[in-house]
This record gives structure tokens, sequence and C-alpha cells, in this order.
């Protein structure tokens, strides 16, 4: 089995050490990751220059290769032959903070993923939740050594097409870890605000602003899971459609109306 670890830190991340060295008890392992911190950078994929990708040496003489591009773009790289061999698994972190609810459509960690299952490749995304750490260092063997389990059990099973597991690790010891659970995704609150700045030369600029996302605890949802001690295992899939809402959507008068009228105020609830 091969396997593909990549991530959205870089190279030089601690997490994707230690995810290395516990899928090189599973099979063929291949490292290929941002030469730089691509964090909340999204779906990014790289076509109108070209990338370079050069050998690196990691920690134990881990061999490895790092690129300017994307966490996609690496991933996009390894499923197109750059090793001359198939990937049969991409795994992507141990990214530093966690992935939960909204998070997945911004994250490094968990897009690289999606690039693979865009690919037919089966991917996991790994995410450590260090939110309570205060400034602790994370424990990333530990969190590959959950992560290892992970791996170990999906492949016994089929992966349904274009999915992916986005997994959440809560940050505590090995042994405070109660278990896993399947959740659904959650509800981020985010704090997000514009800082207005003027620079040295008198140029305005902003900074986008704000404290740690939040999230609504709810039982079931990845969220949840962590806060209750669990590792939390979530299946994404690529089809994002809202079936749910076809019908009233159909239900809409599409025939140009003569005269219409916006309801600022029900799209100021609905969109903030």
């Amino acid at each position: 089995m091969n396997i593909l670890v990549t991530n959205d830190d870089g190279i030089g991340s601690s997490g994707i050490l230690a995810l290395a060295q516990a899928m090189g008890t599973i099979g063929n392992t291949f490292i290929l990751a941002p030469d730089r911190n691509w964090s909340v950078s999204g779906h990014v994929k790289t076509l109108s220059r070209p990338l370079r990708v050069n050998p690196v040496t990691l920690k134990d003489d881990i061999q490895g290769w790092t690129s300017d591009g994307s966490p996609a773009d690496c991933v996009t790289l390894g499923a197109h032959g750059f090793f001359n061999v198939p990937i049969h698994l991409v795994v992507s972190g141990i990214n530093t903070t966690a992935n939960v609810g909204q998070d997945i459509t911004c994250s490094g960690t968990v897009t690289a993923a999606m690039e693979a299952a865009i690919h037919g490749i089966p991917a996991i995304a790994f995410s450590l939740d260090t939110s309570q750490l205060n400034g602790e260092k994370p424990d990333y063997e530990s969190a590959a050594i959950w992560a290892k389990k992970v791996v170990e059990i999906a492949l016994q099973h089929p992966f349904a097409p274009h999915s992916l597991l986005s997994v959440n690790i809560p940050a505590l010891p090995k042994d405070k870890v109660k278990g896993f659970q399947v959740t659904r995704l959650g509800s981020r609150i985010y704090y997000d605000y514009l800082d207005r700045r003027v620079d040295p030369r008198g140029l305005d600029y902003v900074w986008i602003s704000g404290k740690e996302p939040g999230g609504i605890n709810e039982a079931g949802t990845d969220i949840g899971a962590l806060a209750e001690g669990y590792v939390s295992v979530t299946p994404i899939h690529l089809d994002m459609t809202a079936y749910h809402l076809m019908d009233s959507i159909n239900a809409w008068n599409w025939e140009q109306p003569e005269k219409y009228e916006i309801n600022l105020n029900r799209l100021e609830k609905s969109c903030c």
C-alpha cells in the first residue's frame, strides 16, 4: 500500500512528522507537503505558474518532498504520478487546531483530502483540538496513535466514491481519550471583525481580526464529541447539493415578475 502524507501547516510541522511515522508502520509512505503554512487557505489549485518540488530530509533522516504549491497541489502531484507509483490512500495533517463545522470549507487540511476524493483516492484528514491547551505543547505522537487506529479500521471497509473522513482528536493524554464517535458537522460560531488601520505611509489597510471561534456543543456533532473527550470521525461527501431545498426552490415563481420588492430584513437575518 502506498500512502501519501501531506498537510497545510508546512513540511516543517511536528504534526506531519508524527503522522508519517505512524503511517510508515502501515504501508509505503510518501511525504509531499507545502514549503510554507497554508492554513485557512481553502481548496486552492495552482494553474497559472509552474510548481517547484524539492527533496527534504526531516527528523530521524525521514525523506520527503516539499512544493511551493498548495496542499491540494501536493495531492494532485501525487495522484498524477509524481512518485511513479499509484497512491492508494491520502492522509492529511495532523493539523495544529481542530477543523469542525464550517471550518472544513476553508481548511487546507480537509480540502487536501477533498482533492484526493476528487481523484477517487480514499482520504482522511486529521486535526488536533488544541483549544484547551493554554499554550502547552501539543502531543502529536499521542494523536498519531489515534490516527493510526482510524486508518487501520477504515482500510477494512470500502470508501464511498467522492467521500472522505474528517477526524478531530482531542488534545488529551492517550489514556484520557474515551474512544470514537461517528459524528455530523457541528455549527461554528465566528467572532470576526474588521480592524481598520493606517500604515506608516498613511495608506489604509484592514486586518480580519477576532478571537478564536467557538461552537455549539451539541450531541452527535464533531464539536460535541470533542467536548466529551472523544475522537470525532465525520464522513464528508463532495456532493453538497441541498436536496431538502430543491422542492421549495422549484416552487418559486421563475417567471420574471413585473414588480418585486427585496426584503432586506429577511436577507440580513438569513445571512449574518
